[in-house]
């Protein structure tokens, strides 16, 4: 599963993952992560996700990452926002005020680019990589933030088996066993999500929970 997957996923527009409001998790967590709000925030593989609009609303200026530019163009035109586009290493960057988003891989990403990120809100990051990736993803994650840096991360949990993904099942011992040489975990609350979500019931689970972990680099 490579960048082709999620680029025709895009053009054929079979993003059920899209969610069209913000994500609870920034009302109820983001404020435990105790970071200034003059702070930068990176959002990876940001499809077209309002969140990055309430980090904006917080007074965080944002820096996100999607490989789709129909999704990068999408989250413009649909917020009414204008922007500007330019090239920017190996990735095209466009702007609007507080916030930068870059088209284009998340590994391009270099820590010169990072510099002054201070926090990552990863709601659909993680749980978008096959387990061939994860490792590679969570040491780069690594490499990008400087000492202090925190991460919210949600990750999700269905019975083996029961569905492929993505998104992925990615246990609590796994998430351990990916970050935990680089940062601090530690898993602040488990939901029980799935008797709200038909369309994963219809994909055929019979139980899933999303965790939320609050990471600080070490």
């Amino acid at each position: 599963m490579e960048r082709d997957f999620w680029l025709e996923r895009w053009k054929n527009n079979q993003i059920g993952f899209h969610q069209a409001e913000f994500s609870p998790y920034l009302n109820e967590y983001w404020k435990s992560l105790a970071v200034d709000k003059s702070c930068q925030v990176f959002v990876p593989l940001a499809g077209k996700s309002k969140d990055m609009l309430w980090l904006t609303n917080e007074g965080h200026k944002v820096y996100g990452v999607e490989l789709s530019e129909i999704a990068v163009k999408a989250f413009f035109e649909e917020n009414g926002l204008e922007y500007t586009v330019d090239q920017k290493g190996k990735h095209l960057s466009h702007v609007s005020d507080d916030l930068e988003f870059l088209c284009g891989d998340f590994f391009h990403i270099s820590p010169d680019n990072t510099k002054h990120v201070k926090a990552v809100f990863d709601r659909a990051s993680l749980v978008a990589m096959p387990p061939e990736f994860r490792t590679r993803y969570a040491d780069h994650m690594g490499e990008l933030l400087t000492q202090g840096s925190k991460i919210l991360l949600i990750s999700m949990e269905y019975p083996e088996g029961e569905m492929s993904g993505p998104p992925f099942s990615v246990s609590e011992a796994e998430v351990r066993e990916l970050y935990e040489k680089n940062f601090d975990v530690e898993l602040k609350e488990t939901i029980d999500v799935l008797a709200n979500n038909q369309h994963m019931k219809d994909r055929g689970l019979t139980a899933m929970d999303e965790k939320v972990y609050l990471l600080t680099r070490k």
